[in-house]
């Protein structure tokens, strides 16, 4: 059982994320995490997807400011292939800034449908629907975080290797 979360852990869950964090095949890693984040974490999280796109890891993420755009510059500097970015809305519905980001990319996913949902709500949607698509979670997060407490909660349940970097 995981004492974290109270989820029982298998034995087959157990040698799943073994093999998956052994394995020197490219993964599918999914990077989320939260807006509000120092310039110095910025260009950490940059150089951290970059070396991750680097090595023929295909990397997952959302659109918004802060990790995320440090997310999208990084891959984009190594390899904008290897990038796949999911809005929880739409494009429209995103600050100018990442409007501009978003928009030097070859394509992006949105959810017109979540048009009229609250951001916490879409957001939510996102997250599991990246998480869903990934092997492998790294979340940059702080305590109060509700929603990326939520995000790496969902990816624990599903079995993903989780790696949280509290910023508190």
């Amino acid at each position: 059982m995981d004492v974290s979360t109270n989820i029982p852990v298998t034995a087959d869950a157990f040698m799943a994320e073994l093999q998956t964090i052994q394995s020197s095949v490219p993964k599918k890693i999914a990077i989320l995490g939260t807006r509000h984040i120092s310039l110095t974490h910025q260009q950490l999280i940059e150089m951290l997807a970059y070396a991750l796109a680097l090595t023929g890891n295909q990397i997952l993420t959302s659109g918004a400011a802060g990790t995320n755009s440090a997310v999208i510059k990084g891959v984009q500097r190594a390899n904008p292939g290897n990038l796949t970015v999911i809005l929880p809305q739409t494009l429209t519905q995103q600050s100018g800034e990442s409007q501009d980001l978003l928009s030097t990319l070859p394509s992006i996913r949105e959810h017109s449908e979540r048009r009229l949902l609250t951001l916490a709500q879409a957001s939510q949607m996102c997250n599991q629907e990246i998480i869903d698509d990934c092997q492998q979670l790294i979340c940059f997060l702080y305590h109060s975080s509700h929603t990326l407490q939520e995000a790496v909660k969902y990816a624990m349940e599903k079995h993903k290797v989780v790696t949280s970097f509290y910023l508190d």
